[in-house]
């Protein structure tokens, strides 16, 4: 029950319900291109993507310094429901705001 009650305390958020719009059509990105495109300050979004991550949505990889988050796959049938109806919503996304054109994180 722990691991159903942190799902749906994941998505109990219009922020992280964006944040997991936004990884689903951008693909892994760095927390930094987070924080950029979304003008959020590291330690609320870092806040966020923990909640995410707990609900069992999120993966993260770890390059160097800099942490990766993507929509953890594959997912079991409840977040993958849930993520495609996220899809469906009609919602403005902010627009990708990479740190760099390298992929490599300067913040």
């Amino acid at each position: 029950m722990e691991v159903f009650l942190q799902t749906v305390a994941a998505l109990n958020d219009d922020t992280r319900i964006k944040i997991l719009r936004f990884l689903d059509t951008h693909g892994a990105l760095c927390v930094c291109d987070l924080q950029m495109s979304f003008g959020m300050i590291q330690s609320r979004l870092s806040r966020h993507l923990k909640i995410l991550k707990e609900g069992g949505f999120l993966r993260v990889e770890r390059r160097g310094t800099w942490a990766y988050y993507s929509i953890r796959s594959p997912l079991d049938r409840f977040r993958s429901e849930a993520l495609e109806e996220i899809r469906c919503l009609d919602m403005e996304l902010p627009a990708l705001n990479k740190t760099s054109q390298t992929g490599e994180c300067k913040l």
